[in-house]
């Protein structure tokens, strides 16, 4: 952004002796009241056509311009906070130095006796508070999570004996005071306690959270795309497509933090959830880790799964590795961590090779015993939805005196994947493979100014990079004539043929972010923030094209083919916050506005009736889209009704650029004309000009402390839905031809109720029960819902009603339970039961009722955690059982539309003879439409 300077003044008029400062930059000092700064500021910002007019907002943004670059990083640290007082007289005690044991983080306590110590990474810490003539007390277990504030009160004693102490296990409170919307927050020591592989597995287990048939992941009811990852408070959302690019395994993050009601304002584009994931660092010794487990699919239900019976312990298979501590040159300065991660994971899904893509059969004699069937392959099981992942990450993170801080982590992840296709059961080696990596290189520094004022800016630049194929050549000569591939009936397999698709896409991206913390009184902690984001998406799909025209050679289509689809764009988006978060006795408050701002530098056709400009010839049938932009308002609101009790109340609007994957399809507005008529369409075309998507929450909860050792919560939530990505079909001025285009069209409204509750009965034996009731009613849940109507034969009639959403789950339960000490041994179970799912009832391709009024079956899973810990060869390592599905319950993810089960059909009834190699009653059989059956695990980690 240009050049400046920014120069920083304290007065030191106002100074007292009450003020303490123990070092030069102020890692432990206090000032009472406000700390008095004066800014002065020579800034230099490009130009930049915005394409809007920058009056409405220009404001607002030099504030937040001016106010960044000298006051941290919001949603990676939390704050502990207090009064120490005399335990005889209960007066406050001014001057008591507390210091977070194992940083250089603290603060002193000001005239009335209140600390905050701000900045401080999530984990479990002790508290040291001295003062001369005191015994000094030592506060372990205290708990830090990320945006929030743990309150811990201290009590000293007089004391003539030099170096007494006094220790206080601090008590984890069951009802968070500051707690203004739903979260959850889940430590790396609960990770560990849990039947967990990855951070999706955690996802899985939270209130809100309703798991797709396709394994996406919809909160509160909202599409799968409208989730924000964060990896050490910088986004790694892939615009493309709305998910992560890069994975983190459960033994690398340190806290996870899940919200899913109204987000702070530091959180920008975002409409359901938000992932915040905080990576570990380096430890203050040498230490390192190695686990491995293996195992298999242990099912009964070989029925429908094929091979399931085949019992092979290393078909599932995985290797972790880290090591962390201090370098061997400053060691009480620089750390470092290494990890590593091998996954593989054969799959339960199986196929068999009966053909090959070159067998080529015909049917077409009504005499069966006149077919020509030619069955070249093996006959071996073949796995069709195997999978290979490797995740690497390596992090330094240098500390210094002078209250600087400089870190980088690099994430690395590769998958290799099969996605199984039905119709390829018997020619697995015709189906396409998927093939995927992404990394992402963050760099921080943080600046700590005192003990409570410090600023952030971050740098990052990720990349994902996703393809599929047959064969990675195009010109492969294993390609063979694509009518080898049509199927001789509706409910037959593949005897030959390759996909011919090739699709490759890249996404780059470049964030810098800087963030800006002070706790600048007693009640008020100020976040600022500013953020820009530099993205390159690139994008080439295509169908190998292989006919008389290219000599009956496999090759690319010519880029005026119709088949052949290539872009490169270069969308920014751009983003400023402030944040206040108020704390007095009686009332917490959030108050934050988020200005957001974005321009998709891409084009949109003149003349919808002529997209590509072939009818009016015209010269310029595009225009350049137009930039968005939109100021929302956060509102957060907690306020305790008794000592144990705390109402909360939190209202705000979300802003959210749809996923570019629909903004920039069909590059060339070409058209494809059919001759079916009729009303039908083939051609869909994206929308540069798309207007954000917009959400207005509101949620209001009670947390209730029923017993010492039993919490309540209780949270009522409402979401309206409007701008939301759809279809729109238009006409061309040649009558009868149309196509569909992206516009925001959609809409919906979403509400509901969770009730959640923990226990902690003894330090031996934890849980928690959630229920989640809701209701996602709306217009349409796929932005391609018009477009996939008008694609049926015949073509269906759109429908102008509110409907269940595909993510409405009326009613949620999750449960866990932990027995043992993690010290030593250790019993977890987690379990999840689901109502059903919508889906549309149909009779032979024939809608008999409205769209989503069917219900699929209830579903449940339950999966299990045993471990002990055990001396190895003078290692401490643990030995552990994981069972997932512990009851193999067969659970329906996918129904055939004419029963709402998966497992019957009346097909059968009006299908007659199948015209092919298998039974009616073998195509019938879909194992795709089940969930993972019984996963069995074994393993051992060795720690030293």
């Amino acid at each position: 952004m240009g050049g400046g300077t920014c120069a920083l003044y304290r007065p030191r008029k106002g100074f007292s002796l009450a003020q303490v400062s123990i070092n030069d930059v102020g890692h432990v000092s206090h000032h009472k009241g406000a700390v008095p700064f004066l800014f002065a500021f020579n800034v230099r910002v490009p130009t930049m056509d915005l394409r809007v007019s920058p009056s409405k907002v220009l404001p607002l943004v030099v504030v937040l311009l001016l106010l960044s670059p000298c006051i941290g990083s919001g949603g990676t640290t939390g704050k502990v906070a207090g009064r120490v007082t005399d335990t005889a007289t209960r007066e406050p005690l001014v001057a008591v130095n507390i210091l977070v044991a194992g940083t250089k983080l603290g603060a002193a306590t000001d005239a009335d006796g209140y600390y905050s110590i701000i900045n401080i990474p999530p984990g479990v810490y002790s508290l040291e508070a001295s003062m001369v003539g005191y015994a000094a007390s030592r506060v372990t277990g205290v708990k830090v999570s990320i945006d929030f504030t743990t309150t811990i009160d201290i009590k000293l004693r007089e004391s003539t004996v030099m170096g007494e102490e006094v220790i206080v296990v601090a008590e984890r409170p069951l009802v968070r005071k500051d707690q203004t919307s739903s979260s959850a927050t889940v430590s790396a020591e609960d990770i560990r306690a849990m039947p967990v592989e990855s951070y999706q597995d955690i996802l899985q287990l939270q209130a809100g959270v309703v798991v797709g048939s396709g394994g996406e992941i919809h909160v509160r009811g909202g599409r799968s795309t409208e989730v924000s990852y964060l990896i050490d408070g910088i986004s790694v959302t892939d615009p493309y497509s709305g998910s992560a690019s890069v994975e983190v395994g459960s033994e690398a993050i340190q806290e996870l933090k899940f919200v899913s009601g109204t987000f702070n304002a530091e959180y920008g584009q975002v409409m359901s959830g938000v992932v915040d994931i905080v990576t570990k660092d380096g430890g203050p010794r040498l230490s390192g880790r190695v686990a491995a487990f293996s195992g298999d699919y242990v099912s009964g239900h070989s029925e429908t799964f094929l091979n399931i019976d085949n019992l092979k312990p290393t078909s599932i298979v995985n290797f972790q590795t880290d090591l962390s501590g201090p370098m061997p040159f400053l060691q009480d300065q620089l750390r470092f961590l290494l990890s590593a991660r091998y996954d593989y994971n054969e799959g339960w899904m199986y196929g068999k090779r009966v053909f090959l893509p070159t067998d080529s059969s015909n049917f077409d004699n009504l005499d069966p015993e006149r077919w020509y069937v030619p069955k070249s392959g093996d006959g071996n099981i073949v796995p069709m939805n195997d999978s290979k992942k490797l995740n690497l990450q390596g992090k330094l993170t240098l500390s210094l005196d002078n209250g600087m801080k400089f870190s980088y982590n690099g994430l690395y992840t590769r998958s290799d994947s099969g996605r199984y296709e039905h119709v390829f059961k018997y020619n697995p080696d015709g189906n396409y493979l998927n093939k995927s990596y992404g990394y992402t290189n963050i760099l921080s520094f943080t600046h700590v100014l005192s003990s409570s004022s410090f600023y952030t800016v971050k740098f990052s630049q990720f990349r994902t990079d996703y393809k599929s194929y047959v064969y990675e050549n195009p010109e492969d000569p294993r390609y063979v004539d694509p009518k080898r591939l049509y199927r001789k009936g509706a409910y037959s397999f593949h005897t030959g043929g390759t996909d011919m698709r090739h699709n490759y896409r890249t996404t780059d991206a470049i964030v810098a972010k800087v963030d800006a913390t002070s706790q600048f009184n007693r009640e008020n902690l100020l976040k600022v923030g500013i953020e820009f984001q530099r993205n390159k998406l690139w994008l080439h799909e295509y169908q190998v094209q292989l006919d008389a025209e290219t000599d009956w050679k496999p090759r690319i289509p010519s880029p005026e083919s119709p088949i052949n689809s290539e872009y490169t764009h270069r969308p920014i988006q751009a983003a400023a916050y402030v944040q206040d978060k108020v704390e007095f006795e009686d009332i917490v408050l959030n108050l934050g506005l988020r200005y957001d701002y974005f321009n998709s530098y891409g084009s949109v056709p003149v003349d919808l009736r002529d997209p590509d400009g072939s009818y009016t010839q015209n010269s310029d049938p595009f225009r350049k889209a137009t930039a968005k932009q939109q100021i929302s308002p956060r509102l957060g609101i907690a306020f305790p009704i008794t000592e144990r009790g705390v109402i909360h109340f939190s209202y705000g609007h979300f802003f959210q650029i749809p996923p570019y994957q629909y903004l920039y399809l069909n590059p060339k507005f070409q058209i494809v004309r059919t001759t079916l008529g009729g009303g039908y369409l083939s051609t869909l075309m994206g929308n540069a000009d798309l207007e954000p998507q917009r959400t207005v929450i509101y949620e209001a909860g009670l947390q209730q402390q029923l017993l010492d050792n039993v919490g309540l919560d209780v949270t009522a939530f409402y979401k309206d839905l409007r701008h939301l990505t759809g279809t729109e079909v238009h006409e061309l001025y040649t009558l009868g031809d149309m196509y569909a285009r992206y516009v925001n069209l959609d809409y919906g409204n979403i509400r509901g109720i969770t009730t959640s509750m923990q226990f902690r009965f003894t330090r031996m034996l934890t849980g928690s029960i959630d229920y989640t009731f809701q209701i996602a009613e709306g217009n349409a849940s796929d932005p391609n819902s018009q477009f996939y109507n008008r694609q049926s034969l015949p073509p269906r009639e759109d429908e102008v009603q509110v409907l269940a959403l595909d993510g409405d789950q009326r009613h949620t339960l999750n449960f866990s339970v932990n027995l043992g000490d993690p010290a030593d041994w250790l019993i977890g179970l987690v379990g999840r039961v689901e109502s059903g799912l919508p889906y549309t009832p149909e009779i032979q391709n024939i809608r008999v009722e409205f769209q989503n009024s069917g219900r699929k079956p209830t579903q449940s899973a339950f999966d299990l955690k045993l471990q002990k810990v055990v001396d190895l060869y003078g290692f401490s390592s643990v030995v552990y059982l994981k069972v997932y599905n512990l009851f193999d319950a067969e659970n329906e993810n996918d129904v055939y539309l004419d029963t709402g089960r998966a497992g019957y059909t009346l097909v059968s009834q009006y299908a007659g003879d199948v015209r092919g190699v298998n039974t009616l009653a073998d195509f019938l059989n879909r194992p795709d439409f089940y969930s993972e059956p019984r996963k069995v695990l074994l393993g051992v980690a060795l720690e030293f």
